[in-house]
């Protein structure tokens, strides 16, 4: 599936920037700039290297200035291919001259410029801090032309700005600065200069984060095309130095991603594309020797909770199950006290495990990992961990999570946050969870359903999951149930927070094991399409609630105390899709409904950063993304309905 922008798509420099593609390397790195190849993030660069996977991530090759030539040097004529804003308020806008721009598996531009077209394609190396360009120049016109590119370069930390002081040298193809070393290659003719750039981040500056920023280039790349012929002019920037050419790096991606669509056995054009990108989250982890799955690009590193719920689509429904067992395996190394991971931290810092669903999610990822490969040996060796789990969520263990008297998880206490619902500014908690969480029991009773198959599967004695799960399911349809409401209380915690109409009580439909009767189910998921529903995701709060916050932006404050009161997140709408199925008994009229609600995902996906799905949108009218641009659990989890939506399709046939 290709994804094309004509002119229509960038009339202005605003509509050319609203866009931006992605590719990343399998190390943490990775390329980001808009489709009209400008900057408006800090964190947007042609390479951001990873020096130790996944998060030790540098801004290396900040973004390209590009220029052509036409026409004798006594005559010359100038034009500007490259668009950008600068802190100065002054503009490139070489989007004028850009015919189209595609994302198939590489970004392409086309630009048309007096009879002269350049075709600019970028790839990077999959493994390797590896990225390269090449220009491929067709001069129709009856003129000579000269095809400049001068890089920018920042060689700072991910998010960082440049010291004043810091200085780029160049020792022929070998760039340094800040300690850090970038090689280059490059078939064009070579100049040295020494320039300055100061730029307007104008994303950065609508969400309150820091609105400019610079970058040094010290040299300039020219090829010159006569009249009538046609050059390649070809660059490739590498952390450590390579052997392959642009061309071979471009085609090797293009290969890889193509394998990918092949293997995964889906027919859907979008959700074929969803498992490309879905790849794109799966990283190296160098401290665990393992694979991890990083929450978001641009901003978020790899996270337990984030993990848990992602894996499923992202690598058990996609065939990855390798890659799956590598992941679970670094998670059960690192269980403490019956938790999981939250955050791994650099720097042989100890993990932090401030999550309740971490732990739990992981024994639901295990059962959907054995239910999609029937591998016994695997549950077999993460038995003894899911079993800890299990005894100090009944026996209590850190963050006040604990099992009450009357078998429901209590979890919570003092400004720790441990359910997904986790912003705290300072002393202020937006969204205090403290109780009994309705996913967090959900997560629970599911938990206990699939311990109680595993003792049958692994022939061992069930120390009374069975027993307790049916304690669970009565008190929690007697504790949760809203009769006036048609739906679940989000928490049972004596305060008015209980009552508020949120999305969590989806997932107490849609898993695997669930405790309310179909009726009542039916009317989660109609009291959910009601209230929460959009097409690009569920509200976290009932418009109709006086803390419901309409818009997401502005500075830090503003932005937490608006991301789960009313904020559209996309991730839970896999949930909605799967429970909605469910309660409908899988019928051929629910699944055609499904598949006609899901196709505006085409234009999500055209939106933000290109065949991705990003993290939030706006809670009044989720228009344009937020946040990430591209959210791991918001492709893994509607990957997953598309996967039932084809299984349940070939049952038909």
């Amino acid at each position: 599936m290709k994804w094309i922008y004509g002119k229509q798509d960038f009339k202005t420099l605003e509509r050319g920037q609203e866009n931006c593609y992605l590719m990343t390397n399998g190390l943490g790195g990775f390329s980001s700039m808009t489709m009209t190849g400008s900057v408006t993030r800090n964190d947007h660069a042609f390479l951001m290297a990873c020096t130790q996977a996944p998060n030790h991530r540098y801004n290396m090759v900040h973004r390209l200035k590009e220029r052509l030539f036409t026409g004798a040097p006594e005559e010359e004529n100038a034009y500007v291919l490259s668009s950008q804003e600068f802190a100065d308020g002054t503009r490139e806008e070489g989007f004028r001259y850009l015919s189209s721009f595609t994302y198939e598996d590489t970004p392409v531009w086309n630009f048309l410029v007096n009879g002269v077209e350049i075709c600019k394609e970028a790839g990077m190396a999959q493994g390797a801090n590896t990225a390269a360009l090449s220009y491929r120049i067709n001069n129709r016109s009856g003129r000579s032309c000269r095809l400049e590119i001068t890089p920018f370069f920042q060689f700072v930390p991910k998010g960082s700005d440049m010291e004043k002081t810091q200085k780029l040298s160049r020792t022929g193809t070998k760039l340094e600065s800040a300690g850090l070393t970038l090689y280059f290659r490059t078939n064009a003719f070579i100049m040295e200069v020494n320039e300055e750039e100061c730029y307007h981040y104008s994303y950065d500056a609508c969400d309150g984060r820091r609105e400019t920023g610079r970058a040094l280039a010290n040299h300039v790349l020219t090829l010159d095309v006569a009249a009538g012929e046609t050059g390649t002019l070809e660059i490739i920037y590498e952390m450590e130095p390579g052997t392959q050419n642009a061309q071979e790096i471009i085609s090797g991606l293009k290969v890889y991603r193509k394998k990918l669509e092949e293997k995964c056995g889906l027919k859907s054009d979008i959700a074929r594309f969803l498992v490309k990108s879905a790849d794109q989250f799966i990283s190296a982890r160098e401290s665990t020797g393992g694979k991890t799955i990083l929450a978001g690009f641009p901003f978020f590193e790899d996270w337990g909770r984030d993990t848990m719920i992602a894996l499923p689509g992202i690598c058990i429904f996609t065939g990855q199950y390798e890659t799956a067992r590598q992941i679970l395996r670094t998670f059960a190394v690192n269980e403490r006290d019956g938790l999981m991971p939250n955050l791994f931290p650099e720097g042989g810092r100890e993990p932090m495990y401030n999550t309740a669903d971490a732990a739990l999610l992981f024994i639901n990822c295990v059962y959907l990992y054995y239910e999609a490969s029937k591998d016994a040996v695997f549950v077999r060796e993460m038995y003894p961990v899911m079993e800890r789990i299990m005894e100090r969520y009944k026996n209590g263990t850190g963050f006040g999570i604990h099992m009450d008297e009357d078998g429901l998880i209590q979890a919570g206490e003092g400004l720790a946050q441990v359910t997904w619902m986790d912003v705290r500014v300072g002393d202020i908690l937006p969204t205090p969870r403290h109780g009994k969480p309705v996913e967090i029991n959900a997560y629970w009773y599911n938990a206990l359903r699939i311990m109680e198959r595993f003792c049958e599967l692994l022939h061992s004695k069930d120390p009374g999951y069975g027993v307790l799960a049916g304690k669970v399911k009565a008190v929690f349809c007697d504790k949760f149930w809203l009769e006036e409401k048609g739906c679940l209380k989000d928490l049972v915690s004596g305060t008015p927070a209980d009552v508020q109409i949120r999305c969590n009580q989806i997932w107490a439909v849609s898993l695997p094991f669930t405790m309310l009767d179909r009726d009542k189910e039916k009317r989660v998921v109609e009291t959910v399409f009601e209230k929460l529903y959009t097409p690009y995701g569920l509200r976290t709060l009932d418009m109709g609630d006086a803390q419901f916050h309409p818009f997401y932006g502005g500075p830090m404050l503003e932005r937490d105390m608006a991301y789960h009161q009313g904020t559209v997140w996309a991730f839970p709408l896999g949930a909605y899709y799967l429970a909605y199925l469910k309660v409908h008994d899988l019928d051929i009229k629910a699944a055609e409904t499904v598949r006609s609600q899901l196709e505006v995902l085409e234009s999500a996906m055209r939106e933000g950063c290109i065949g991705q799905l990003p993290e939030i949108y706006d809670g009044l009218n989720p228009v344009s993304s937020r946040g990430c641009f591209a959210q791991a659990w918001s492709v893994g989890e509607l990957l997953r309905v598309y996967e039932k939506l084809e299984r349940l399709q070939g049952g038909a046939q």
